[in-house]
């Protein structure tokens, strides 16, 4: 459970299986969110259709989960995001 108002998260694209360089950022963002007693969020950067690879996230995740990472909230995915970012969008371009 979190005391802090800090929020850290790991956010890989599932371009291919977690390689070390994502595994340190994990490593790291995880210790740094658990220190600070906050939340540490699992969210999946999968806008860029063309280079996700099928079945890549799924495997980063059992990867995850074998090496002992909770996080801290339900899973966030990009793709299921982009109508709300079209509507900050729509309403930043009526600022203008």
């Amino acid at each position: 459970m979190s005391t802090s108002n800090y929020i850290g998260r790991f956010a890989p694209s599932p371009t291919g299986c977690l390689h070390m360089g994502s595994l340190f950022s994990a490593v790291a963002s995880y210790l740094q969110a658990k220190q600070a007693k906050g939340k540490w969020l699992l969210r999946i950067e999968d806008i860029d259709t063309h280079r996700t690879v099928k079945g890549a996230t799924g495997h980063i995740i059992n990867d995850l989960k074998l090496l002992g990472f909770q996080w801290d909230d339900v899973i966030t995915h990009q793709n299921q995001r982009l109508s709300f970012y079209d509507s900050v969008f729509q309403a930043l371009k009526k600022t203008k």
